[in-house]
């Protein structure tokens, strides 16, 4: 059934704010609600699309989706990319805590269709990780990383709420690296160095997503057209490090695993970096998403390959200003 009525947890944030703008243009749509835990400034607000502040956490969540009659919810609120004075357990409360009461709202107010932002960091960064990464591969995100855990255990939810609460379909979209015109990450931030490291022994690749393939998808599930379940949302292909250094005209540093984790057990114990040596896995033993179901049971394919969507990131950076390519 094609949604009609939408709630969006996590409106203001990056994907949240692409969503928007599309469903404000979508045809036969009786309502869009863009909720946020922060007020979302005037000059970003659009017509036609109801704002609300609206903690993830907030049992007020309920009264909401009656108020709007929501058949439908995306929810997208998570914790990316922690702020200084975040800790594992804020971060859990809203990664995990908030998708449980998003589901309990759903169920309680009779929402026919959830559909989630997952994540390839779902599967885990492992050493024995498959070459290619299906859904039918088991979920083991890594306790070290709270955004790899958090999804793990968000997934294991809502496998929970699709046994007991058949009535709610869920379409869950388990995303590979997002890349857009004004990303900046973590990821992205290797891609600035004047020599991109390589860890000696692996060439885990990188499989990429153009962010308007994300709202692509989304809006798919939202169509009616697509069958729930659970997906791997991801370009065709994979660049190695190797491949994506020679694509920015650069060279790469191969190092030894042993000495790129004493440095960052060094540089976070003198306070100089975030990241500890735990990083090292998160770098070498990276989920490689295979987009098969997407494409035929999903019925959606993506517009850029992983090598398309990292041109158009590099063609971005340098149209603002910004490049990565050697200079």
């Amino acid at each position: 059934m094609r949604a009609r009525r939408i709630l969006v947890t996590g409106a203001d944030g990056f994907l949240g704010q692409g969503l928007i703008k599309a469903l404000a243009y979508r045809a036969d749509t009786d309502a869009v609600v863009a909720t946020d835990v922060r007020e979302v400034p005037p000059e970003r607000r659009l017509a036609g699309i109801a704002y609300r502040a609206l903690d993830v956490r907030d049992p007020g969540l309920g009264a909401v989706l009656a108020e709007h009659q929501i058949d439908s919810v995306v929810h997208l609120a998570s914790i990316v990319t922690p702020g200084k004075g975040s800790n594992r357990a804020f971060e859990y409360s809203v990664d995990v805590g908030g998708t449980h009461n998003v589901l309990d709202a759903c169920v309680a107010q009779g929402v026919g269709h959830l559909i989630v932002s997952s994540s390839g960091a779902a599967y885990g960064y492992h050493a024995d990780n498959p070459a290619w990464l299906t859904e039918d591969h088991p979920l083991r995100g890594n306790p070290v990383f709270a955004y790899s855990d958090h999804k793990r255990l968000v997934e294991e939810m809502l496998a929970q709420y699709r046994a007991q609460h058949p009535e709610l379909a869920q379409t869950v979209l388990r995303i590979g690296t997002i890349l857009g015109e004004r990303v900046d990450n973590q990821i992205t931030a290797l891609f600035e160095k004047p020599r991109l490291i390589a860890i000696a022994g692996s060439d885990s690749p990188f499989v990429f997503i153009w962010s308007d393939d994300v709202t692509g998808a989304i809006q798919h599930a939202l169509s009616g057209d697509a069958p729930p379940g659970c997906y791997n949302l991801a370009g065709d292909g994979a660049l190695t490090i190797h491949e994506i250094a020679q694509r920015l005209g650069k060279r790469t540093r191969v190092l030894p695993a042993r000495l790129i984790q004493t440095a960052l057990a060094v540089g976070k114990a003198l306070g100089i970096s975030r990241y500890g040596p735990e990083q090292l896995d998160f770098l070498r033993y990276r989920p490689v998403l295979l987009n098969t179901a997407l494409n035929t049971r999903f019925g959606y394919t993506p517009a850029q390959t992983s090598a398309q969507a990292f041109d158009a990131f590099v063609a971005a950076r340098a149209a603002q200003g910004r490049p990565v390519t050697a200079r």
